[in-house]
């Protein structure tokens, strides 16, 4: 794996430097990085979506795993390095360039139109299962996971292990009634067993970001609470954006409800298992207009 100065060093030779407007924060801690590829339960043959894979640090070590690597890179200039550092790979090994056979390089954002699945990246993936395996550029991790899980059952994403923002990790697995609950830890936890990995200090990157990051593992359930992961996330929306107010006066005083749940509590009192048997007794609202994009730092706790 590549060393901090190894990663400066291949920055300066191809005359780059990290982007913060992108959000590039090179994760330099090699026993995290095994620890994410560990975690994520990955080995020889199995396809693997990165997305901003950097200077390839992670892609270098998914390949000596023996995994299959479709790496998304938004970054002309880091896409460009690994398109020509990766078949070169690896260089103390009986076999120099065999990387190559096992790696596609997608150049442009992970996510395409209404903040879905890029559509070369899809097609590279095709009806192949596949495990997500990434440090995910801040702004990008929220829409990009919450597409896999609901919108791409067909893509099979069985697996996520992922470094994202600590905030957002913290939701991805909150319980009722706690400060960070709400539509993002729904609707991650309907679909997926999760939790988080390890907590990484800034120090752990370079340059060091102005915030905690966390590994998580999202693992999608064998039968997920709801079949109509969309759904859920229409209604999550439109009950968190009241969070504080009761059922009754976000839904309207006359309609029905299922047993067991009270018309006078708010939101963040429900359990996933009740806000799912509100979506099914409810009728199915409409998409909200296309949001703008997100900015390309800071925290992205919004769903798609």
């Amino acid at each position: 794996m590549q060393t901090k100065s190894e990663i400066k060093s291949l920055l300066e030779i191809a005359g780059l430097s990290p982007r913060k407007s992108l959000g590039q924060n090179f994760l330099t801690d090699k026993n995290l990085i095994t620890k994410l590829i560990d975690a994520s339960g990955v080995g020889p043959g199995d396809l693997v979506v990165e997305v901003g894979p950097g200077t390839g640090t992670l892609t270098e070590a998914l390949l000596e795993r023996g995994c299959q690597v479709i790496a998304c890179e938004l970054d002309r200039g880091l896409a460009e390095l690994n398109r020509q550092r990766i078949p070169t790979l690896p260089l103390d090994g009986p076999n120099p360039g065999e990387y190559a056979r096992r790696f596609t390089l997608i150049e442009g954002d992970c996510l395409g139109p209404k903040r879905s699945i890029n559509a070369d990246l899809a097609a590279a993936i095709g009806q192949r299962p596949f495990a997500l395996v990434a440090n995910l550029p801040y702004a990008a991790a929220t829409p990009l996971m919450i597409s896999l899980l609901i919108d791409y059952p067909m893509l099979a994403c069985h697996t996520m292990a992922v470094t994202i923002q600590r905030e957002v990790a913290e939701r991805l697995i909150a319980p009722p009634g706690s400060e960070a609950y709400g539509a993002l830890g729904i609707v991650a936890q309907a679909m997926a067993e999760t939790k988080i990995i390890a907590k990484l200090p800034p120090e752990c990157f370079w340059p060091a970001p102005d915030v905690t990051s966390a590994m998580v593992l999202l693992r999608r359930r064998a039968e997920p609470a709801t079949a109509d992961g969309r759904g859920l996330m229409l209604l999550c929306q439109r009950l968190f954006a009241a969070r504080r107010k009761q059922l009754g006066a976000i839904l309207g005083r006359a309609t029905p409800l299922p047993p067991g749940i009270d018309p006078m509590a708010r939101p963040e009192q429900l359990t996933i298992e009740q806000i799912v048997e509100l979506q099914r007794t409810l009728p199915r609202l409409t998409p909200p207009p296309t949001p703008s994009p997100p900015p390309a730092t800071g925290s992205d706790d919004s769903l798609p």
